[in-house]
């Protein structure tokens, strides 16, 4: 992510989620937080990520 736009796209693929309540993405750290009311799995949040064009790094 390199912008606020960067941030919008992340945020808005991710809350079409299922049991993800809110998305928070930042670009100058390039992190992604998320608040879920049911378990959401690693792998379908990477996935939707990288549907968008972007890469995933776990830590």
């Amino acid at each position: 992510m390199v912008c606020n736009g960067c941030e919008n796209r992340v945020q808005n693929a991710l809350k079409t989620i299922e049991g993800i309540e809110n998305v928070v993405a930042n670009h100058m750290s390039g992190t992604v937080t998320i608040t879920s009311k049911s378990e959401v799995t690693i792998s379908t949040m990477k996935e939707k990520i990288e549907d968008i064009g972007f890469k995933v790094k776990e830590d």
